[in-house]
């Protein structure tokens, strides 16, 4: 899922070791403008790398990518959105080029005129007798 907002606040770090070594983890506050109504929204990013990779900052417009997991721990249930890319709002995926318009030599309002295809002059094919002394007729029966 995505989801565009401003990041309004980032909460400290969260460092521990576990069996597989050390880990991090950050939350950082989202807020959206839905409608004329603003929603929050608190979202993880794990680990080390992507917070330096992601390098969020409070102010900065986001487009987040999350997942959404649930957890039962002690008969209750929680959430968690977790972001594995995070980029900046304004940077747009790449759009796919229109190629140019095809001249149909049939559409007279496209207002260009068709191209129009070279024209061959068709080659003949040599007379292998055109200069010879002898006859055309030397078949052998």
């Amino acid at each position: 899922m995505e989801i565009e907002g401003k990041i309004i606040f980032a909460l400290e770090p969260k460092t521990g070791t576990s069996a597989r070594g050390e880990w991090k983890v950050q939350e950082f506050v989202l807020e959206t403008l839905d409608g004329q109504f603003s929603r929050k929204m608190v979202f993880s990013v794990f680990g080390e790398e992507r917070l330096q990779r992601f390098n969020i900052q409070v102010g900065q417009d986001v487009k987040v990518s999350f997942d959404i997991d649930a957890r039962e721990y002690n008969g209750r249930w929680f959430n968690s959105i977790r972001a594995f890319d995070v980029r900046p709002a304004t940077q747009q995926a790449p759009t796919e080029t229109t190629p140019p318009p095809f001249d149909n030599p049939f559409n007279a309002a496209a207002g260009v005129a068709p191209q129009q295809p070279a024209t061959a002059t068709p080659q003949q094919p040599a007379d292998s007798f055109a200069n010879s002394d002898e006859s055309s007729d030397d078949l052998p029966f």
